[in-house]
């Protein structure tokens, strides 16, 4: 089938589209976040100025879904620098979120266009990267699957860093066993990058979850969330009851909101570090907002740094502690649903309230499609996993979907054509 490249257009989902696709193979299709090197393409990085404006090979995710007979389609928009969780881009333009054609909703970020391409159908699979929940944010307000490794599983050469102490590759899809199978190509070591052993998608799909011991998060313990939110997570619970999964409402030593405050002074300060020399060439083309927050993180000097690493590796052992009683955790992905642009508020990051904890604690986590508002609009359930343990999110993940009701559905594109 022939790349829509009028839809794309319209959704404003990629920034480039390789036709004839990257690729002998006749495999499924991907896309590429524009912030994952494709040889002698520029990797744009969300801005008007490329990163590299020729990369000399390509990312190692992507030679290996090549090299598996996977056909890459497009690269995707992307929040500028990836430091964003609405998908708002002031430098080359946000993507429409498919599920609304009369307003433009926020599509989450900051792998906005990855999410838009597949909910859209642009692609079977794309590419995108989480820092803080920039996989799972926009899955969940775009309607997909997103799949967030723990860190070492995925060679990360080629893929530009937002914060390297945090920064994971992952997939994204409308079913978590296309995004798992993505997974295992991408999984291995590479060149002492990526330090873990691979990962079987086969493996995970086929583990029982019967008996399962999970916790919930109360809505005590997750802040202000929209009541459509709260409504659906209360119903993919039960769902997963209903599955012979046993989920239990508990509370972790720390609130998520100050794993989010954690886990963005670690981002800005070695945001700051990494990207200090690119926004010092070119701000005056850049979305202001994103120059804020890269700048915030000069103000934290090498001593706060090494303190805050100091307090994570504090704040992961007493987590992981807590989380070995059970085998997965739960919550929703965000506490609101895809906003219109207009309303954002740039000050604020609800999208990436509770997403950003597993980045913070280096846990594995996937968003699930939960349901639809009244509005229409989707909800992602998340699912975060123990250390290293992405095999019983995938599970989970795969028992969830077998009895939501989901089924893979999508949004209604006739208004965009």
């Amino acid at each position: 089938m022939a790349f829509d490249t009028h839809l794309a257009d319209r959704l404003h989902a990629v920034t480039h589209v390789f036709d004839p696709p990257l690729g002998a193979g006749d495999g499924p299709s991907f896309a590429i976040k524009d912030l994952i090197d494709v040889a002698h393409v520029p990797t744009g990085g969300g801005g008007r100025v490329p990163l590299d404006a020729d990369p000399a090979r390509h990312a190692a995710p992507v030679e290996r879904l090549l090299e598996a007979g996977w056909r890459a389609v497009a690269k995707t928009h992307t929040v500028e620098l990836a430091y964003g969780g609405w998908g708002t881009n002031r430098a080359v333009g946000a993507p429409w979120n498919p599920w609304d054609a009369a307003t433009h909703r926020c599509p989450g970020g900051s792998s906005s266009g990855s999410a838009v391409a597949v909910a859209a159908g642009l692609c079977d699979l794309a590419l995108g990267t989480d820092t803080g929940g920039s996989v799972r944010i926009p899955a969940a307000a775009c309607g997909v699957v997103g799949l967030k490794p723990g860190r070492g599983l995925v060679a990360t050469r080629g893929v530009r860093d937002l914060a390297p102490s945090l920064d994971t590759c992952g997939t994204l899809a409308r079913s978590i066993a296309l995004a798992a199978r993505g997974l295992e190509i991408i999984a291995g070591p590479d060149d002492g990058i990526a330090g873990r052993g691979g990962f079987s998608a086969e493996a995970a799909l086929a583990t029982p979850v019967e008996g399962l011991r999970v916790a919930a998060l109360p809505l005590s313990a997750l802040g202000e969330v929209e009541p459509e939110v709260a409504r659906l997570y209360a119903q993919a619970q039960a769902r997963l009851r209903e599955a012979g999964v046993r989920v239990e409402t508990a509370a972790p030593p720390e609130p998520f909101a100050s794993y989010l405050e954690l886990n963005g002074t670690i981002m800005a300060a070695e945001g700051w570090r990494v990207r200090e020399g690119h926004i010092a060439r070119n701000r005056a083309v850049m979305d202001p907002w994103i120059v804020r927050r890269f700048e915030a993180g000069r103000e934290i000097d090498d001593d706060a740094l090494a303190a805050a690493h100091v307090r994570r590796t504090e704040d992961q052992a007493r987590f992981h502690v807590w989380l070995s009683g059970f085998d997965a955790l739960l919550s929703p992905t965000c506490p609101i649903v895809a906003a219109p642009l207009t309303s954002v508020d740039e000050t604020q990051s609800p999208m990436s309230r509770l997403t950003r904890a597993a980045n913070y604690l280096d846990l594995p986590a996937a968003s699930l499609p939960c349901g639809l508002t009244d509005q229409g609009l989707p909800v992602g359930l998340q699912i975060m996993g123990r250390p290293r343990d992405e095999t019983t999110v995938v599970a989970l993940a795969q028992a969830f979907e077998r009895v939501c009701g989901w089924n893979g559905r999508g949004p209604d594109l006739s208004g965009f054509r």
